[in-house]
């Protein structure tokens, strides 16, 4: 029996298990109850061929999405562990603005979860924070994630492979081309690590992927160093066409 294991009780008996949505009791910690499970949204099968975006229709295996068609993504695919919807928006907030750092942990097995079968060596990299967001907020979400998404055989962390040089604006409210442009520039791989991600396989790793102009920042800043391949990890993925309507 591990250390933590053995302290399980006590942890419990000091906080009782709750769900982190709802409150409710639960029978261990670092879950869901059964309701909030069934409130996230999980991408599934049919999606599109290069980016993952879910599509309808029973025929639609292996082919690509319009917005793929129009503008071939640079980067090697998208694995999202839910789409954003209240649920996931709740679980993000309280884990980054809320500082509910142990929240990390549900919801990085919730990204790796989406990477099982995942072959070969990879690094992973997160979504860098400007050094004074990251010295109010105390930490960086996207690296804490990565924590656990790497924790898998074949995986390297690397938490400061990429650097904001620039501080940018609050992203929320702007359009796709104004959060580009204030993103231009801003993000660049760490001088010292640009020789182990020269050729390397990557898994880049964000909490929330909304417009993707963060990432094609970062994608931008990998590719630069010559990373070989980069496919994207998130917990929460913005795509409100792919949500069933009522």
């Amino acid at each position: 029996m591990s250390a933590l294991a053995a302290f399980a009780p006590l942890v419990d008996l000091v906080f009782p298990p709750r769900c982190p949505l709802c409150g409710d009791p639960l029978a261990a910690q670092g879950g869901l109850c059964v309701e909030c499970w069934g409130k996230l949204a999980i991408p599934g099968e049919p999606s599109c061929a290069l980016c993952q975006r879910p599509l309808g229709g029973e025929t639609a295996y292996g082919l690509t999405c319009a917005p793929c068609l129009a503008q071939p993504p640079r980067h090697d695919g998208i694995a999202a562990a839910t789409l954003y919807t209240d649920a996931s928006r709740d679980l993000v907030l309280a884990f980054k603005h809320g500082r509910r750092i142990g929240l990390a942990r549900l919801l990085g097995r919730l990204m790796a979860a989406k990477l099982a079968g995942l072959e070969g060596e990879w690094l992973v990299v997160p979504v860098p924070l400007h050094r004074w967001r990251l010295w109010r907020r105390g930490f960086n979400q996207s690296a804490l994630l990565a924590r656990e998404v790497g924790k898998a055989p074949g995986r390297r962390v690397i938490p400061d492979a990429l650097i904001r040089v620039k501080r940018t604006p609050t992203l929320g409210g702007l359009g796709r081309s104004e959060r580009a442009k204030a993103l231009k520039g801003s993000i660049v791989a760490h001088p010292a690590r640009g020789a182990a991600l020269r050729g390397a396989q990557v898994l880049l790793i964000d909490d929330v992927m909304t417009s993707g102009a963060t990432t094609e920042a970062c994608l931008a800043a990998l590719h630069r160093v010559g990373a070989k391949r980069v496919r994207i990890v998130c917990f929460a993925r913005v795509l409100d066409e792919a949500l069933p309507h009522a």
